[in-house]
């Protein structure tokens, strides 16, 4: 094995594919800008534009999307650093023992829960369909195949930061690198990757539900609760870098992520008989086409 870096990553199972990574993307003077910063915001763009192919089988407007993902993305910023704060807090400590409130708002320094962006952005998602009169289910639908996309494009932010990876193994598709923790040379799970992975099998998934299945709002949302779950209830328990439950050896992701799937696959089943007895009318099918002003009038001309 060559010389080893804290920036380097080989495969050795792979013929000894190696790569030499810089987390830095650009530099623009005392600026620098992160790959991992890069990449969220291709996710963002990108899911976007998912959204927008996707929004006519929901009920769903293009103003709708636009005028949500301007208050969630920073509000999904802000969710999954405070997730992180609460449970690293200690990180966050001066020497004297009082808060820190200067580092906790260098996000910069990385340090981010997806799972405190889903339940912050879920939330805004509520308010803002209450307040637009638009049906939470049926934008959650939507909203899910946009999360998906930006999931599995961020996992390549952790590749380039050499972040969230597993324990070690022997696999053929092992990844070597100098581990964070202990400074040596270990060969761990690319459980970046793993999810990666899940994420876009969680895509396809979805597609073919709504291609197939999609009989009532809330099935693309309690199914991407559950394959996501799922996913990565097993993914975490590969982690190094886990957050817990404060002093506890409980892992807040997997909890987390068993318990979504539980209540998504409750709901799931408790639509499902609604569906089946008395059906509720998707929201696509309560909107009322909107009228031409100059069609009306021009009709009205001709009476």
């Amino acid at each position: 094995m060559d010389a080893m870096t804290w920036n380097s990553v080989v495969f050795p199972g792979l013929g000894g594919l190696r790569f030499e990574l810089n987390a830095t993307a650009l530099a623009i003077g005392p600026l620098d800008i992160k790959w991992y910063g890069v990449i969220i915001g291709a996710g963002v763009i990108l899911a976007m534009l998912l959204l927008r192919h996707y929004a006519t089988p929901f009920g769903i407007t293009e103003d709708n999307i636009f005028d949500y993902m301007i208050l969630a993305i920073p509000a999904g910023i802000l969710g999954a650093r405070g997730y992180y704060i609460l449970f690293y807090l200690d990180l966050f400590r001066k020497a004297d023992g009082s808060l820190d409130f200067l580092q906790m708002i260098r996000t910069r320094d990385g340090g981010l829960a997806i799972y405190g962006a889903v339940i912050v952005c879920a939330l805004l998602l509520f308010i803002s369909c209450k307040v637009k009169g638009i049906r939470f289910l049926a934008f959650a639908d939507l909203m899910v195949f946009g999360l998906l996309l930006g999931q599995a494009l961020g996992r390549w932010g952790n590749f380039f930061n050499i972040e969230a990876y597993g324990a070690e193994t022997a696999l053929p598709w092992r990844m070597g690198i100098l581990d964070r923790f202990t400074g040596l040379y270990a060969e761990v799970h690319p459980t970046f990757f793993y999810e990666f992975v899940w994420n876009v099998l969680g895509m396809v998934v979805l597609a073919l539900i709504l291609r197939r299945f999609h009989k009532f709002d809330g099935i693309s949302c309690c199914g991407y609760f559950i394959w996501y779950g799922l996913g990565r209830f097993w993914i975490e328990g590969l982690r190094a870098d886990s957050l817990y439950f404060f002093s506890s050896g409980i892992r807040v992701s997997q909890a987390f992520a068993a318990l979504s799937a539980l209540v998504a696959a409750a709901v799931l089943f408790g639509l499902y008989r609604q569906y089946k007895t008395k059906p509720v009318p998707m929201y696509r099918d309560t909107i009322q086409p909107k009228t031409d002003d100059k069609e009306d009038t021009a009709d009205g001309d001709n009476h």
